[in-house]
């Protein structure tokens, strides 16, 4: 009789381990028809499913239109921004998010940010995903753009950059960053 009782146990405790271990699945570029605000972008997101409509209508104008600052931009090069990784939580209801993301995203590309190390996520009005991926942030405003260094966040633009330039204000994150790490070394 124990050893049928070891056997069950031992049997439904990998078991247990096994299901545990599961893959849970994302949903990725999610889109839904509400109706108050038509067509909307939930959970996490590519880049390009913001270049498909009625997204591009925003998406487009702003990015192609929006002038960098160069300086700013050579500043975030030596930086080596790409070694930071960026979590981005936008609405695609909103009209902060319809200036910033487009922006944003221009200037990642501009330093050949690689896409891997973004991620992309579209809450509704109460700044809600499906997954509630977005909830370890506390995001009360969007677009919210959390950079992260070894998964510790170092700094965040909430709504819209202080200086009124995005690139600026990621380069006062990543110089706060690297002053912290010299105070350390101290």
């Amino acid at each position: 009789m124990k050893k049928i009782f070891k056997t069950i146990f031992s049997a439904s405790a990998i078991l247990l381990i096994l299901s545990s271990c599961e893959a849970k699945k994302v949903v990725v570029n999610r889109e839904v028809d509400t109706t108050n605000d038509g067509k909307m972008l939930l959970g996490t997101q590519t880049k390009s499913q913001l270049l498909k409509a009625p997204y591009s209508d925003w998406y487009v104008k702003e990015h192609d239109e929006y002038a960098i600052d160069q300086k700013a931009l050579s500043e975030l090069r030596k930086k080596k921004i790409g070694s930071y990784s960026i979590t981005l939580v936008m609405g695609t209801w909103c009209d902060d998010s319809h200036r910033e993301v487009p922006r944003l995203m221009k200037i990642l590309e501009e330093l050949k940010y690689p896409e891997k190390r973004m991620t992309i996520i579209a809450v509704n009005r109460k700044k809600e995903s499906p997954s509630g991926t977005e909830g370890i942030y506390n995001i009360q405003k969007v677009p919210t753009i959390i950079v992260q260094k070894y998964g510790k966040e170092i700094g965040r633009i909430i709504e819209s950059p202080k200086s009124g330039w995005l690139e600026r204000d990621l380069l006062e994150i990543l110089n706060k960053d690297t002053s912290s790490i010299k105070d350390i070394l101290k």
